[in-house]
């Protein structure tokens, strides 16, 4: 039995490790939001762009280290690894932002609804760019 779960383990574990620190980066993104756009009383469109971006700075060390285990090493590999992250990730934010200006302004659905089914499409999203562009194995 174990034998069988270590053998998925390797065949699933970057799997599992992004949905689990991709759980983790949504809940910092929607507390984030929330925070700004319900407490704070800060426009829905700034509060997208500012809890993603903070939810993007946290993705970044978990997905380098724990997701996707780089070994990139020296500043100039760091710093373009880095660089195509937030790069995938800038697309990721218009994606963001876009899904709610159409969902709220647009068809006024409401921004907490429209924020889940953004997630959805962002996470799908972010683990393609991240392994086909970001932490891509040599």
């Amino acid at each position: 039995m174990q034998q069988i779960i270590q053998k998925y383990w390797q065949k699933y574990r970057e799997l599992v490790m992004y949905g689990f620190f991709g759980v983790l980066t949504t809940l910092v993104n929607w507390g984030l939001y929330w925070l700004m756009a319900d407490v704070l009383h800060v426009h829905y469109m700034a509060a997208t762009f500012f809890a993603q971006v903070l939810a993007i700075l946290f993705a970044y060390f978990t997905n380098r280290r724990w997701v996707f285990e780089s070994r990139a090493s020296g500043a100039r590999a760091v710093a373009l690894e880095m660089a195509r992250f937030f790069a995938a990730r800038g697309v990721s934010l218009v994606m963001d932002m876009l899904f709610m200006f159409v969902g709220v302004d647009l068809l006024h659905v409401d921004d907490k609804i429209v924020k889940v089914v953004s997630s959805v499409a962002v996470v799908i999203a972010n683990y393609v760019f991240s392994k086909l562009f970001v932490f891509r194995k040599q």
